[in-house]
């Protein structure tokens, strides 16, 4: 179907195992409504599900580190939902991670966590976690808001991108902000639309732009 809807994405796993098997998928517009459609991933593969992402991205030190410091300072971090978009033939994960203060009601962004089979990447934003998954090391690449570096060697790298590939990511960025929006508006078919630009343009960064 080359047309655009809202589309509710579910992942499954097997009993007792952690690895993704399936995606069913439940439509919402038109004579489509109420119908559920099942894609059943390779057998030959090993993909990661929602579970073993998380397990990573606690896995990574600087990250780690980050977490720990955050949750000893009188606040505690809050994770957000972990999405999952096709892209190509692959999966890419974003999660947001937020830090909640004792005294402030409103949680504040921090990281955003993006992972596909073989990376991880992150950064204060999305635009920033964007140019660090898709852009080419050299020097220092952002890390997460107050990352703690006294006493600690820093090994990480600093990511530059071609204009070409800036300006998709500034794309992607500012459609993923406006799929959010859409989405706490309760404007579902809106929102399934903007998810459909941002997966167009996340294959064009796969792609090279």
């Amino acid at each position: 179907n080359d047309g655009l809807e809202f589309v509710k994405i579910v992942t499954f796993t097997p009993a007792n195992r952690n690895n993704l098997i399936a995606i069913m998928a439940g439509r919402s517009d038109g004579d489509a409504y109420g119908k559920l459609m099942v894609y059943t991933l390779p057998k030959s593969r090993f993909i990661d599900g929602p579970i073993q992402i998380e397990a990573r991205i606690d896995q990574d030190p600087t990250l780690s580190g980050q977490f720990t410091l955050w949750n000893q300072q009188g606040s505690r971090i809050e994770r957000g939902n972990l999405m999952v978009i096709p892209v190509g033939d692959g999966l890419l994960y974003v999660q947001p991670i937020y830090l909640q203060a004792e005294r402030s009601p409103m949680p504040e962004l921090r990281t955003v966590v993006l992972a596909t089979q073989e990376k991880i990447s992150y950064g204060p934003n999305f635009a920033s976690a964007l140019a660090n998954m898709f852009g080419e090391a050299a020097g220092k690449k952002d890390e997460p808001k107050d990352a703690e570096k006294d006493g600690k060697k820093e090994t990480n790298t600093e990511t530059t991108v071609s204009p070409n590939t800036q300006q998709l990511i500034e794309r992607a960025a500012q459609e993923f902000a406006d799929y959010q929006k859409l989405t706490s508006e309760g404007k579902l078919a809106d929102a399934g639309k903007k998810l459909e630009d941002l997966k167009r343009t996340l294959e064009e960064l796969k792609n090279g732009g």
